[in-house]
This record gives structure tokens, sequence and C-alpha cells, in this order.
């Protein structure tokens, strides 16, 4: 096969393949980690708690393990956009998506602080900020930055080649992630805010998904 004008050997071809696979797989296991624990850790609100949270308390391992294998398999994923991406966009696209899969080892490295009484014991009004949670807000806008960014840059590469629909799909992540970050940041955990970014973690995720999907057919 010839990508950006290079032959590629067939073995690195099926290597192609499995990075593209890692990012169709990436959401949907980081998602049902994330709820499986939403529904059973003890003082969790799904409408209250981000799942960054989850990282806290004795089972806060699993969620710490939850980033770093999403943060891979994301990295892995930009690794193979790399190699089947042409034309407009194709430099910048995944390296914003090898952003976002560092903003999520990041998150690993440094755990957000307890809040809004989670874990259990933890005061409902408790929010103080930490160092380490400082560090993890920092990982959050590198790593929503990279995938915002990364929308759009993508949304220009398939309307450069003619796939409109695609493109605004593209564009339209970006943008509804951009506003429910915005909010979040801006909202103080209140309800609305916290629901409408759980709604963007999965639409991001699902865009991944989809566009390793659609490069998964040129490896």
């Amino acid at each position: 096969m010839t990508t950006n004008n290079v032959t590629i050997p067939a073995s690195t071809r099926v290597s192609t393949r499995a990075l593209l696979t890692g990012g169709i797989v990436a959401g949907p296991l980081y998602v049902a980690v994330w709820l499986g624990q939403a529904f059973t850790r003890e003082a969790f609100d799904i409408t209250r708690h981000p799942a960054s949270l989850l990282a806290n308390g004795g089972p806060g391992w699993i969620q710490t393990a939850n980033f770093v294998i999403a943060g891979l398999l994301s990295i892995g994923a930009a690794a193979g956009l790399r190699r089947t991406l042409t034309g407009r966009g194709s430099r910048w696209a995944p390296r914003l998506l090898g952003a976002y899969g560092v903003g999520l080892l990041l998150a690993a490295l440094f755990p957000a602080d307890p809040a809004a009484g989670f874990p259990a014991g933890t005061p409902a009004d408790y929010a103080e900020i930490s160092a380490r949670g400082m560090g993890h807000f920092v990982a959050g806008t590198v790593g929503f930055t990279g995938l915002i960014a990364g929308c759009l840059v993508v949304a220009a590469h398939y309307r450069s080649i003619g796939r409109t629909a695609f493109s605004r799909y593209s564009a339209a992540t970006g943008i509804l992630f951009f506003g429910a970050f915005a909010g979040l940041s801006a909202g103080a955990g209140s309800r609305p805010t916290i629901i409408a970014f759980g709604v963007a973690v999965l639409l991001g995720w699902t865009w991944i998904a989809a566009v390793c999907a659609d490069q998964h057919r040129n490896a």
C-alpha cells in the first residue's frame, strides 16, 4: 500500500490496522469502565461527579488504569492516522489526537481532588484544589484542547476531499465539546454542566471511533 507517497510493507499495514482498531475500541472500553464504576461506587452520582473523581478512594486505581489504557490507545490511533491521512490536515490531525492521549496519561498521573461528597466521607461542599488537582486541570486543558482542535482540523480535511457530511459531523463534535468543556469550567460543578460534559465525552469518543473506522478502510 502507498500512503503519503511512501510504500508501506504488508507487515506495517497490519500494524496500522491494529493501531486504528485500538482507536475504535478505546472509547467503548473507556465508557464501559466509567459507567460500570459510576453505578457501583458508593456515593458517586453521575449527575454531580465527573468521571475523573473515580480515581479517588480504594478502587481509584481502576479509573487511573482506564485513563492510561485510553491514553495509550489514543496515541496509537494517532500514529495510525498519521499513516493513512493525506492532504489537508494530515500533519496536524494526528498530532492533536496524540495530544488528547497525552492529556489522558497526565490525568492518570495527576488525579482530580475529592469533591462534592465523593469519595464517601468527603464533605458535600468540599472543593479545595491541591497541586495535583491543578495538574489534573492542566491535563484536561491539554487533552480537550487537542480533541477540540483535532475535530476542526479533521473537519477541514474531509471538506477538502468533498466529504461534506463527515466534515460537518467533525465540526459539530468539536463545537459541542468546546461548549461543554467551557460550561464545566465556568459552572462550578452544577448538575447541568456535569451532565452536558458527560454527554460531550460520549460524543468525543464516538467521533474518534468513527474517524478511525473510516481510515481503517484505507489502511
